[in-house]
């Protein structure tokens, strides 16, 4: 009888196991393929973003003296912001993607 629950809970903890590292991948996967979505800004002028998003829902000057455009939706009720900054030559330099997929 110890055999037996041994192998059941060894059976057990290995689909938990392999189930938590499905998730990883496909969150993985997601997150892989937002920053491919977003990186192509990275070096183009703002107005393409802004031609491509929309105005954004925030902007404003950051602590390098830069401006920061906020994007924010919801997706299935979880909020996603999405943060590009813009360079003083109106050029975008970078992006934070939080919540997204």
């Amino acid at each position: 009888m110890k055999i037996f629950k041994s192998i059941t809970l060894l059976i057990f903890f290995c689909f938990a196991f392999s189930g938590c590292q499905t998730v990883k991948k496909k969150t993985d996967a997601i997150v892989e393929k937002e920053n491919q979505k977003l990186s192509k800004y990275i070096g183009k002028p703002s107005n393409k973003l802004k031609n491509d998003l929309g105005n954004p829902d925030e902007d404003f000057k950051n602590e390098d003296g830069n401006t920061e455009l906020v994007y924010k939706t919801k997706k299935y009720g979880i909020p996603c912001e999405r943060k590009f900054e813009i360079d003083s030559n109106s050029i975008v330099i970078g992006f934070v993607s939080k919540g997204c997929f």
